[in-house]
């Protein structure tokens, strides 16, 4: 029997951690392992109990969210654990800044429970996921201005195959998509993936879309 995904609730309200906890447990394919109300004490529960994902709020009394997932983003020992955000601002800035600073994706509180359990299925298997509307253009804009061509300084490392692999990822095509236009089989494309994924030093495709975007492999889409 495969072990349920396991899930770090961090939010500084009460009601909502039982909401979520609920609704997870009630889930024969996860399990709460810990609820934290500030960021500091998710990143320091994160170390404890090693979640697959860590269901984190962005705004926080005392150490934000944004900074908890920095802390476990910066912890070689916790290079697995996924962050999902949380937030009820439906704010372009928070996404970008915290897909930027480690997360896998990012949700509104608002978000029907349904979506809800397939985004932490979703990043525990290594996807990524934003929010509708909160699409890969919003990382183009709000990171670091891009560059005018790829830099080689950071894209060298890749062979051509994995340069083309990655750019097709930031353009949001996913590993079957990414099969057929390339006409390879799909544990092909997983290796280029994962060999890019190593060899920029990004913890899941969220962070490659967005290096892909800030150091011009990819050109954001232009807007009307």
């Amino acid at each position: 029997m495969t072990r349920p995904i396991r899930v770090l609730i961090a939010d500084d309200q009460s009601l909502v951690r039982a909401g979520f906890r609920m609704l997870i447990d009630s889930e024969p394919d996860m399990k709460v392992v810990g609820e934290a109300s500030d960021g500091a004490t998710a990143a320091d529960l994160a170390r404890d109990t090693r979640p697959d994902v860590v269901l984190m709020d962005v705004q926080m009394p005392g150490t934000d969210g944004l900074e908890g997932i920095r802390r476990i983003a910066a912890d070689a020992d916790l290079e697995s654990v996924r962050i999902l955000i949380l937030t009820t601002f439906d704010d372009d800035a928070y996404a970008v800044e915290g897909i930027n600073a480690g997360a896998s994706g990012f949700l509104l509180k608002n978000t029907d429970p349904a979506q809800l359990l397939h985004g932490i299925r979703l990043v525990a298997g290594g996807g990524e996921l934003l929010a509708s509307g909160l699409t890969r253009r919003l990382i183009a804009g709000f990171a670091v201005p891009p560059q005018a061509a790829a830099d080689d300084t950071v894209f060298g490392v890749l062979t051509a195959r994995e340069r083309e692999v990655v750019a097709l990822v930031a353009q949001g095509l996913d590993n079957e998509q990414i099969t057929q236009r390339l006409c390879i089989s799909m544990a092909t494309t997983k290796t280029h993936v994962s060999r890019a994924l190593s060899k920029l030093g990004v913890r899941d495709r969220a962070q490659l879309v967005s290096v892909a975007y800030r150091h011009g492999l990819v050109q954001p889409p232009r807007t009307r």
